[in-house]
């Protein structure tokens, strides 16, 4: 159970953090969005330890965070926005650096980075880190942060810049960590990706919560369901939709209800001027439409 209570982070003037409050269960993944400025990296060095807050509360499995973030590390991965890798090593190199760290054997190195690797379809070939590719140093940087088998993980912007195919292969992998018992606070701009893998979403806006819940909590309280009619019709002239623009596609023409009543209404109208619905598709809001109509 991770469960912060007035999270307050002030920079000399400027408060980053105004009394931020939120909780979620093991095994989730937690998504925290907004604009840029909002204060998401710096609440996920609050949740790593590596800055304290100026006020509040921040307990992690029944550690302390605040008093005692020390107590966190031997079971936290953090991955932060930029892979700051040591680009004269090799991988296997890199990675046992850290496993030394953390009081691993070197059996336990090998096993763990062999199996890291595999998981992580990352071909090393005994290559220095600075003839990887942005990708491959982003793989690096993961496995970093899981060699010592931590249970929870904070990753700042895990996909940044990555092309698509490895940005959708880290997501899928976020999600097999989950299954393996993982807890993940992410932080992301690719809002689908945020959309498609986290439990539950924060919502920051100048250092204040303006959302948190599931997506069906979100869409609840920030959207609405919408929905698309394809119909066909001989004469369009004769369709009395003069105020609602309609479009022609792929051979139906289309038109969107913002509601139930709207949409019987549109339906009515097109039945009733010799045209026939063909079929009628639902939509909820993405998280994106959400976050332009809160204003971010």
């Amino acid at each position: 159970m991770i469960t912060a209570r007035n999270l307050t982070k002030k920079f000399d003037m400027f408060t980053a953090l105004d009394t931020v409050s939120f909780e979620f269960d093991d095994g989730e993944i937690f998504g925290i969005v907004g604009h840029n400025g909002a204060g998401k990296t710096t609440l996920l060095k609050i949740i790593s330890g590596l800055i304290a807050p100026t006020s509040g509360e921040l307990s992690i499995n029944n550690i302390d965070v605040v008093k005692n973030p020390l107590a966190l590390k031997a079971t936290l991965g953090y991955l932060p926005e930029e892979s700051h890798l040591y680009e004269t090593m090799t991988a296997e190199n890199y990675l046992a650096f850290f496993g030394e760290i953390y009081g691993l054997s070197p059996q336990e190195i090998r096993s763990r980075s062999i199996r890291l690797f595999s998981a992580l379809s990352l071909e090393t070939e005994e290559k220095k880190l600075g003839e990887f590719s942005k990708g491959m140093k982003r793989k690096v940087a993961i496995a970093r942060s899981l060699i010592h088998e931590p249970k929870f993980l904070v990753y700042d912007e895990a996909t940044s810049g990555l092309d698509p195919m490895t940005s959708r292969f880290i997501t899928d992998y976020m999600r097999t960590l989950k299954k393996e018992g993982k807890t993940i606070v992410l932080s992301a701009h690719n809002l689908y990706q945020v959309e498609s893998v986290c439990d539950k979403v924060m919502i920051l806006r100048r250092g204040k919560v303006v959302a948190f819940g599931n997506m069906h909590e979100l869409r609840d309280q920030f959207g609405s369901i919408t929905y698309t009619i394809f119909f066909s019709i001989d004469d369009f002239e004769k369709l009395a939709l003069s105020q609602k623009p309609c479009h022609k596609e792929d051979g139906f023409f289309i038109c969107e209800a913002q509601d139930i009543k709207e949409l019987n209404e549109l339906t009515g109208i097109i039945t009733e001027s010799g045209g026939s619905v063909e079929k009628i598709e639902s939509r909820y809001p993405s998280l994106e439409e959400m976050l332009v109509k809160i204003g971010i």
